[in-house]
């Protein structure tokens, strides 16, 4: 039987946890979380959360984010590889109801453990805004 405790084992817990996830991590992102992501030598995948105070202003609604997504990871563990993963909230997540960011979480951790594949070659980058209708940049002369 699956066991779904959210023990110490499954969380980030020092900054030099963190601090290796940031140096050239996979990345998911979505208009309401940024996924940074790297695989790990352990046998179980890891969680840490950031909610700035400068994003979510009140602690009540830092804390619904961090329950839900805890719960959320919680839930979805097992469908994950063994990978360290830091979730950074943005701007407007508050006005946002549970059922909202737990659909959202779960899209994400789907997308986040297939970029964390070895092998995985993620799209080219697009540089600049695409333009509409196919119009070019005018040339100043």
């Amino acid at each position: 039987m699956e066991d779904f405790r959210f023990g110490r084992e499954l969380r980030l817990l020092t900054p030099s946890h963190y601090s290796r996830i940031f140096n050239e991590p996979a990345r998911a992102a979505t208009a309401l979380f940024t996924l940074l992501a790297k695989p790990n030598d352990l046998d179980n995948p890891r969680i840490g959360l950031t909610v700035a105070k400068k994003n979510v202003k009140q602690a009540n609604q830092r804390n619904r984010i961090k329950r839900i997504a805890r719960e959320s990871f919680r839930l979805n563990q097992h469908q994950l590889d063994n990978i360290d993963i830091v979730l950074m909230v943005k701007r407007g997540i508050d006005e946002r109801s549970n059922a909202e960011i737990r659909a959202e979480l779960d899209k994400l951790w789907r997308k986040i453990n297939e970029r964390c594949k070895p092998g995985y070659k993620p799209p080219p980058r697009r540089h600049g805004k695409k333009r509409p209708n196919g119009q070019q940049k005018r040339q100043q002369s």
